[in-house]
């Protein structure tokens, strides 16, 4: 079990758009297997490439026992019907914020094989698969915040101990 250590809000990574997977190979399955071992740990409901520094379209999930990962992940679908859901990031420990999603998501992408795949769920499923898609693109979930609680988050990530400083 390889268990990666992750990047912190403020290292350039996470705002970074990752690059499409092009290489269907060993270093890819590697990339994979840490991301599915990495999301394992009670608490982790996803994980993207990014958030261990690697700058690849890749995301794996652990949502209610319902476990994967998507290559090359696209929304593809999103309701219309909206829902503030207390939101966290590995990336962001300890700040919790409402923050509002697609009540029902689906995400097309490719596995290992460069085969299709599909991923679709409501609630925390529909929340991950928009948090971790929205990390490939360099998003944080504090950019979706609304402004004064943006400004509340910032005030206190500056002041952990984890948040990356230049």
């Amino acid at each position: 079990m390889a268990l990666r250590e992750l990047r912190y809000f403020g290292d350039p990574v996470l705002k970074t758009v990752a690059d499409p997977v092009t290489r269907f190979d060993k270093s890819l399955e590697a990339l994979v297997q840490d991301l599915l071992d990495t999301v394992e740990p009670q608490g982790r409901a996803g994980l993207a490439a990014p958030q261990i520094g690697v700058g690849l379209r890749a995301f794996s999930y652990d949502v209610h026992g319902e476990h994967g990962y998507v290559l090359n992940p696209e929304i593809v679908e999103l309701s219309e019907e909206t829902q503030d859901i207390d939101e966290g990031c590995l990336s962001v420990p300890e700040l919790w914020f409402p923050t509002p999603r697609a009540a029902y998501a689906v995400v097309r992408g490719v596995d290992l094989r460069n085969e299709p795949v599909t991923v679709m769920g409501s609630g925390v499923m529909a929340q991950c698969l928009q948090h971790e898609t929205d990390h490939l693109d360099g998003v944080l979930y504090l950019d979706r915040l609304a402004a004064e609680r943006k400004r509340q988050a910032m005030r206190h990530a500056r002041q952990k101990d984890w948040f990356w400083k230049r």
